[in-house]
């Protein structure tokens, strides 16, 4: 393989909203014709680090971020079209796929057919989708999985200022002195952001920090306020706010007069939800006195934001909450200025971009909708034929219509909804009744890929190009610096390929990204003249190297603007009919029950892992904060239903059921009767954890946005005949066992596992898998006690411990045993204790990714006197890098702190 020079590329980080830049170093190799595709990479990726000027992050990286380049081989890729499971041509799988539109349309009309897209895309490849689904097959059914996290904050913007326009940007979470962060764990789910929020609290001591969440978060580490309000009542919280603020005269009544409308409707409807102090905080359940302290707070503090994201929107009162925030702002004054507006933080790396294109079932293109004037804009821009003519099906509403027979053909694009859509066993029967299910993806391995009739492969993360948009409306160019593997295009070449064989060959003769993204600003820009928010006529006409060369820059670019806008609404102008703001008439009301059970679960992201895993189940250091899925449970709770802490549990409805780790921790983190379960464990990566399963498929009326934050289950013990772990130089696949979690380690692949039968024939299956060799073995059938290792010429194949307790200790020692490639006779005797012989240092659970610094590490630090995080970054590095784990290591100086306090006192006795 012949070796390049070094190459560096600026690009964009794939994860959250945040939208940082990212520099990579990759040096080029020449394809060995014989390489094996699936397991090689031609080429080294230096380890990734921040991009120094990129506005968003300032070279900072999240250990998600810094972690990509051990993510990006091509294990589990998908590289070459399939036609149900078998290899094909592009040339077939296209043909197919465009022959099955053409025949769906003239059987059953063009609503028989639908696209359910990602904020994964880039903007182009959204824009192409859009473009061929609405402008040439004629139906507006293409709808995307941004409607499970934005769709409420766009309604909420577009039905009070008129337009989907975030009005503030990232300064103003630094220039605030009053920051209200709702229904976000910004600490994990944002980190950089939460970084940058930390420095300025730093900076300026006298900046307050509210959060308003029912669950004790990272983010509450900054908190000068946490109010852990009861789920689904934060209309409650903020109608009840704008009345105290009305009632002291506290707003900005020259604003309201010259900017707005509807504020004496929007202020009677707002009182019913208003009551004292104290029946508000029986009805929120918090303390009366946090309550008056908050209030106060948001009326002597004009520079406020209010930083809001998923508890907010996921929510069947999703868009009545957003109004009842941004009310809040109206009525004060508080939008458009430095320091001061409602935002909105988005949860994927494009969902912005894909609003822009109309990625939503009910918009049309560049933020434009389906009244007659706009589509007959759109019409005449594209050329359309045949131009949807009133908006598709929703989410929700969509997989409904495929249960039903009502769409015939459905084309997924790199997206998980097996996973991620509530009912999510529904969705899977729904897809089965499918005539066609198209998925195109980069990954081969997925719940939804194996549902599918045809697999398209997708380019990948540093193989792709093009935009996308963050949450502050800054468009930052994704450039590929990899070349994708096997057959794997473009998702805007795939589909054009297939708006071509439909008949549309110059409407999508598009030959580069920058082609798509020069006519999207075309479009932005067409018969504009100020009248539309979102407007890139500063943009048209770039050539390729302009495109390539594109620096971060926040929408609107033109003529006013341009080196782009850095906020909306300081000059008072919305985009509604009358140019004035409307406030919302916002009804309060609690989440209705769906479900039998006597718990609310909520789910959410975890710190380390993002959306399916697809991804970031690819480093071994990001599996290891939190290795299995689990569910939080309050003590009180736990000890009602036998349930202790490191258990197995089963959380179950009607729908469905799922096996988790208990986590009991009496720390305030969760509230009676409550539980939390994340998101994002798969059928690749678990036996039995997709949350999806459990949920309601119940809606807000006005976003279509599903309740995802509030379902009600049961939770019970669920009691096993032994547990235990495997470590193995090869991947086992799935497990016939009750209970296994699949991920991979440094040296190769790691199971948890436990079931409520012998063992042994699980044991007979794991040996059938695992290549021939020598056992090492000790058992106690008896105790369900079983210990082997498999050598294979002297190298460590495999490991398998099985006992009736959880307890294994650190398996650090065994797995670095993989990388021996023969073992002393001192480690071969230790095998089967899973330590070497003697005594050893054991590091504990992982707490800081960035630097694999452990808990055991860190509570010796803690005693020998790193009192502080600040210290504790100076002696082990933890915390210094992203900072996620800083408020970890915040309450691990707490709890040591607390124990020291109890020994002194026993000694005192």
């Amino acid at each position: 393989m012949m070796i390049t020079e070094l190459q560096q590329t600026n690009t964009t980080c794939p994860y959250c909203g945040v939208g940082c830049g990212v520099t990579v170093q990759y040096q080029a190799g020449e394809i060995s014709p014989t390489a094996n595709l699936t397991t090689a990479q031609t080429g080294s990726v230096q380890p990734v680090a921040g991009m120094q000027a990129h506005p968003a992050n300032f070279g900072r990286l999240c250990v998600k971020g810094s972690a990509l380049h051990e993510t990006i081989d091509h294990t589990d890729r998908l590289l070459y079209p399939t036609m149900n499971g078998k290899r094909t041509s592009w040339d077939k799988a296209l043909s197919l796929v465009a022959d099955k539109i053409q025949q769906v349309i003239h059987t059953h009309g063009p609503d028989a057919v639908a696209f359910y897209g990602s904020g994964q895309l880039l903007t182009e490849d959204y824009y192409v989708a859009n473009k061929l689904m609405k402008g040439f097959i004629g139906s507006a059914n293409m709808d995307t999985n941004s409607r499970l996290c934005m769709a409420s904050a766009v309604a909420s913007y577009k039905r009070s200022l008129g337009s989907d326009t975030v009005p503030g940007n990232y300064e103003d979470l630094e220039k605030t002195d009053l920051l209200i962060m709702v229904g976000s764990n910004a600490a994990w789910a944002h980190p950089i952001l939460f970084q940058r929020i930390v420095a300025a609290k730093k900076a300026n001591p006298a900046m307050k920090v509210v959060v308003i969440d029912p669950r004790r978060t990272a983010t509450c580490d900054i908190a000068d306020l946490h109010l852990a309000i009861r789920p689904g009542s934060d209309t409650f919280l903020f109608n009840a706010l704008l009345t105290y603020m009305d009632q002291s005269n506290a707003l900005d009544y020259s604003f309201i007069h010259n900017h707005t409308d509807g504020i004496a409707e929007a202020l009677e409807s707002a009182s019913a939800s208003s009551a004292t102090f104290e029946e508000l905080a029986q009805r929120l359940d918090v303390s009366s006195n946090d309550l008056n302290l908050f209030f106060e707070w948001f009326r002597d503090t004009p520079k406020t934001v209010t930083f809001y994201s998923q508890g907010v929107n996921q929510s069947s009162a999703g868009t009545d909450k957003a109004n009842a925030i941004i009310n809040l702002h109206l009525a004060t004054g508080r939008i458009g200025k430095e320091g001061a507006s409602p935002f909105s933080i988005t949860g994927q790396p494009n969902a912005m971009g894909g609003r822009e294109v109309g990625g939503l079932a009910n918009q049309l293109a560049a933020h434009m909708d389906f009244s007659a004037a706009e589509r007959d804009l759109v019409r005449r821009f594209w050329q359309a034929p045949t131009i949807a003519e009133r908006p598709g099906h929703k989410a929700v509403d969509l997989f409904n219509a495929v249960k039903e027979g009502k769409i015939k053909f459905l084309w997924i694009m790199s997206t998980n909804p097996l996973v991620s859509m509530p009912d999510a066993d529904d969705v899977k029967e729904a897809m089965k009744r499918c005539e066609l299910v198209v998925v195109s993806d980069c990954m081969a391995n997925t719940d939804t890929t194996a549902a599918a009739h045809v697999l398209l492969p997708a380019a990948s993360w540093g193989e792709k190009n093009g935009t996308v948009t963050n949450s502050e409306r800054r468009i930052s160019r994704q450039r590929g610096f990899l070349p994708s593997p096997g057959e794997a295009m473009p998702d805007w070449w795939i589909i054009s390929q297939v708006g071509g064989r439909l008949g549309h060959e110059e409407a999508f003769n598009y030959e580069h990204a920058s082609d798509v993204f020069d006519e999207h600003a075309r479009l932005s820009a067409f018969e504009n003249n100020g009248k539309r928010d979102f407007d890139l006529s500063g943009l048209v006409g770039m050539s390729r190297s302009q495109y390539d060369a594109l620096a971060p820059i926040q929408w609107p670019v033109n003529d006013q603007y341009p080196s782009g806008r850095a906020r909306f609404f300081d000059d008072g102008h919305f985009y509604t009919a009358t140019g004035k703001a409307k406030f919302i008439n916002v009804e309060a009301r609690l989440p209705e029950v769906h479900s039998q059970g006597d718990l609310v679960m909520n789910t959410g992201r975890i710190r380390d892992h993002w959306h399916t895993m697809t991804r970031t189940a690819k480093s071994a250091r990001l599996g290891q904060h939190i290795a299995e899925p689990y569910a939080d449970i309050h003590p009180d709770d736990a000890n009602l239903r036998g349930i202790k802490h490191g258990d197995l549990v089963e959380i179950h409805n009607e729908r469905g059921h799922i096996i988790v780790r208990a986590q009991v921790i009496n720390d305030g983190r969760q509230r009676k009767g409550e539980l939390f379960v994340p998101m994002h464990w798969t059928n690749r990566y678990a036996s039995k954890a997709r949350m999806g399963t459990l949920i309601a498929k119940t809606t807000d009326p006005i976003s279509g946005q599903p309740e995802l934050k509030f379902t009600q289950v049961n939770a019970r013990p669920f009691n096993t005949a032994w547990q235990g772990f495997i470590l193995s130089r090869k991947d086992l696949g799935p497990l016939p066992a009750d209970y296994w979690i699949y991920g991979v380690t440094e040296t190769g692949h790691g199971y948890e596992i436990a079931d409520r039968e012998s063992p042994l024939a699980l044991i007979e299956t794991l040996k059938a898998r695992l290549p021939e060799g020598d056992w090492i073995t000790l058992s106690d059938p008896s105790h369900n006690h079983y210990r082997l290792a498999l050598l294979t010429d002297g190298r460590l194949q495999a490991v398998i411990f099985i006992h009736q307790n959880y307890d294994f200790g650190a398996r650090q020692w065994l797995i670095e045993r993989f990388n021996d490639e023969t073992l002393s006779a001192n480690d071969r005797k230790a095998l089967l204790a899973g330590r070497p012989l003697g005594k050893q240092a054991d590091k504990g659970a992982i707490i800081c990714s960035c630097f694999q610094v452990g808990e055991n590490t860190i509570k010796n630090s803690i005693q020998q006197g790193c009192c502080t995080a600040e210290a504790l970054g100076e002696a082990l590095k933890c915390g210094t890098n992203c900072g996620s784990c800083i408020p970890e290591l915040k309450a691990l100086i707490q709890r040591e702190a607390l124990a020291t306090n109890a020994a002194d006192a026993m000694t005192a006795e």
